[in-house]
């Protein structure tokens, strides 16, 4: 996490404050619930609730001499609230509380990057909209193949970013539990009661069966959801990438008036954004594979997975918090060259017709094989001698005797590849 690519919303979640401030909101929840079942006397909650400050410095003070951060923050709160915090934390272990306060700031983080998936969707879809029927040419391997639009284009990366945010909303759901279950989860020396009522103050729900901790099964599934969308993060910047190449420039970023794309080179655009949004796709990806190892943990607990978490906690959520919020940005203001699209669509010289004439041949009564091989021949001629494909078939009589001038013109047009546009969009933005 760098202040780069971080912002304060998020920020904020992963702050040692408010880190220490949900502590304090688990340990006063379990509190009240003492009070309520008659475990502990009456009146430490309000106190503590009252009295117990964050005291950042304080807390790191004491953790340098007793080595232990949940011990020196319960003695920093008892310093401030008196004699009656000593029943704070009765028949609880550490991870209870940092289980469940780490949930709750993964809920606060997904919470924030749902509402940035929002936004790329509400985006995603104006432009696809206002790019419906714009002709640009479909690519597989790189290679111009046939044509397509480019609001299909782009209602692609909008079905993509609604299924995120639909696993993201799972991911969410499933991290969303509680553990207050003691030393390796047993309820020894507390009352299962006092989870119940824990977790329904916090919004969560009591973890089924907890160990020592709550089972990483639930992180993994979080942190791979983060992962998948830095995929299709990256699956957007990759497109933008090769779009704007000099030789493609069927798009480009948006590039401010005082805006400098070369120290050496002053004609210079980079795609800078997109480029950077590859490089944090891969940050957050990195994040997964420890998130997926600290599933297997010794036995009913160890803390090998608490370093990776105190990392990929802040780093992973943060990062992809920027990134969407970027790529809203760079969606929402990129500069679209619909003649330039039409231009490259044509410079294959009607290559992009070959199926159809294909297909046709056949339903004239030519073997598929022998019709590939003679649409191919002239494909190759097309591209060799700089001659239009149209014109080369018109001069066959292979060609001409089995299918009509009218019907070869009529294959060499666009617009019959744009027929089920609006079928594709009733699906994609049916609601």
């Amino acid at each position: 996490m760098i202040e780069r690519y971080s912002r304060k919303e998020l920020k904020d979640i992963w702050s040692e404050e408010n880190k220490y401030k949900i502590w304090l909101a688990v340990e006063i929840a379990a509190a009240e619930a003492m009070e309520k079942f008659k475990i502990i006397p009456k009146g430490v909650s309000s106190i503590v609730k009252k009295k117990g400050k964050i005291k950042v410095k304080r807390i790191h003070d004491i953790e340098a001499r007793v080595k232990h951060d949940v011990i020196a923050f319960l003695t920093s709160i008892t310093e401030q609230a008196g004699i009656k915090a000593r029943y704070l934390h009765q028949g609880m272990t550490s991870s209870d509380v940092l289980d469940t306060s780490f949930n709750i700031q993964l809920m606060q983080s997904g919470k924030i990057i749902l509402k940035d998936l929002d936004k790329i969707l509400i985006v995603l879809k104006r432009q696809a909209k206002k790019y419906k029927m714009t002709p640009c040419i479909g690519r597989s391997h790189g290679i111009h193949a046939e044509p397509i639009t480019f609001g299909l284009k782009l209602a692609s990366f909008y079905e993509e970013f609604k299924r995120n945010k639909k696993r993201l909303k799972d991911a969410i759901e499933n991290i969303s539990t509680c553990a207050i279950s003691g030393a390796v989860g047993t309820f020894a020396n507390i009352n299962p009661k006092i989870e119940v009522y824990v977790a329904k103050k916090l919004k969560l729900r009591p973890e089924p069966i907890s160990t020592q901790i709550i089972p990483r099964d639930r992180h993994a599934h979080y942190f791979t959801t983060l992962g998948i969308i830095s995929g299709s993060i990256e699956r957007v910047a990759t497109e933008i990438r090769h779009l704007q190449r000099s030789e493609v420039y069927e798009l480009q970023e948006y590039f401010s008036k005082d805006q400098k794309g070369s120290s050496a080179m002053p004609h210079k655009k980079n795609p800078i954004l997109s480029e950077n949004l590859t490089g944090l796709a891969r940050i957050v990806r990195s994040h997964v594979t420890p998130a997926l190892e600290n599933i297997s943990l010794w036995h009913e607990r160890d803390i090998s997975h608490s370093s990776v978490e105190r990392s990929i906690g802040p780093d992973a959520n943060i990062t992809l918090d920027f990134a969407l919020v970027r790529l809203g940005n760079l969606l929402d203001k990129m500069v679209v060259y619909p003649k330039k699209m039409l231009e490259n669509l044509n410079i294959t010289r009607g290559l992009v017709f070959s199926q159809e004439v294909m297909l046709e041949l056949t339903k004239t009564g030519m073997s598929r094989e022998k019709s590939y091989r003679l649409v191919q021949g002239y494909a190759k001629k097309s591209i060799s001698n700089h001659i239009n494909l149209i014109d080369l078939l018109k001069k066959d009589k292979n060609v001409t005797n089995r299918i009509s001038e009218n019907k070869i013109n009529k294959i060499f047009t666009y617009k019959k590849h744009f027929k089920n546009v609006n079928y594709i969009f009733n699906r994609v933005f049916k609601k």
